[in-house]
């Protein structure tokens, strides 16, 4: 739903792999700036990369770039290593076959998405066959004749972006906020690749608030994400431990009487299918209630499923910090 962008350790590892030299004019770099040159080569890369994943049938192209991120990319970036912190911090209790399975699990999980997300049509037609599910679908389909704003809710879980994909197929006015990447040469592509699946797309900051607030007060639905470290956020709870969290959420759906929906796409067995939910609407009160019950939505789902979830995240920050 809400695109935060490629991780940027992903990013850097994919540098880390491959060398790629370009002298043609169409691929050299500019020379009116030379500080972003790791910029300009992980672009390189993983347009190359992903260019090569996209000659191939979409069935294969899944599984193998997920197995990519788990067995390449995730080594160089240190994801096996976050991925233990994280679950030693909030789940000590976990076997170590569980571990070792959910630090390839996870990665594998991230690849899947970034590259059913660049294959546009043929994700859009698979996720458009799927069935919704929930307690809150007739919510939605009442707010969307009434042209009342939704808020709609989700974490980096299975494809954060396949719901997203879902419901503008079924005629609802999806949009979603997005924060951009530093990288602004994958950028470019990045956010075109995003917009394909459905628009209109707003960044984060005051470039986007004026166009994502029209949208809001005309009755769209904006998807956002809400499951990652804010400095200055609400410490709430998760998996039982504090966990700095964006009120924004909360805060627009109280300002535009506008319905928080927690939606989710839940990858199926075979890795490239999902069941979609829609769950009930989140009961008006203070944002910091209605965040708490975000977060409590999205655990359950991280508990049933905590290969599908981004256990990369540096979620309650510096994990020595955390009591």
């Amino acid at each position: 739903m809400t695109l935060p962008g490629l991780p940027p350790a992903l990013v850097q590892a994919w540098a880390g792999l491959y060398v790629w030299r370009r002298d043609d004019k169409a691929g050299r770099m500019p020379e009116h700036d030379m500080r972003p040159w790791r910029h300009w080569l992980q672009d390189r890369l993983l347009r190359g990369l992903i260019w090569v994943l996209m000659r191939l049938p979409y069935a294969v192209r899944v599984p193998l770039c997920g197995w990519a991120v788990a067995h390449l990319v995730a080594p160089v970036a240190g994801y096996g290593r976050r991925v233990r912190e994280n679950l030693a911090l909030v789940l000590p209790g976990l076997p170590v076959s569980e571990v070792r399975r959910l630090v390839r699990a996870v990665p594998d999980n991230v690849g899947r998405t970034i590259i059913e997300i660049y294959s546009g049509p043929e994700f859009i037609a698979r996720v458009a066959a799927t069935p919704l599910r929930g307690d809150g679908l007739a919510a939605l389909d009442a707010a969307h004749a009434a042209r009342r704003p939704v808020i709609l809710v989700t974490g980096h879980f299975g494809n954060y972006d396949a719901s997203r994909a879902a419901l503008i197929a079924r005629g609802f006015r999806v949009g979603a906020l997005y924060r951009p990447m530093a990288n602004d040469y994958f950028n470019a592509h990045y956010v075109d690749a995003i917009s394909r699946i459905g628009t209109p797309m707003f960044p984060r900051g005051r470039q986007g608030l004026s166009g994502m607030v029209r949208f809001l007060k005309s009755g769209g639905m904006l998807g956002l994400v809400i499951d990652q470290h804010m400095r200055h956020g609400e410490p709430l709870m998760f998996f039982g431990k504090e966990a700095r969290t964006a009120l924004s959420a909360a805060e627009l759906a109280l300002k535009y009487n506008a319905l928080l929906v927690p939606t989710y796409a839940i990858r199926r067995a075979d890795g490239l299918t999902f069941d979609i939910v829609v769950e009930a609407p989140i009961p008006h009160g203070t944002p910091e209630a209605m965040t708490q019950a975000l977060n409590d939505s999205l655990e359950v789902l991280a508990r049933a499923h905590p290969d599908q979830w981004f256990w990369i995240h540096r979620r309650w920050g510096d994990p020595a910090r955390v009591s």
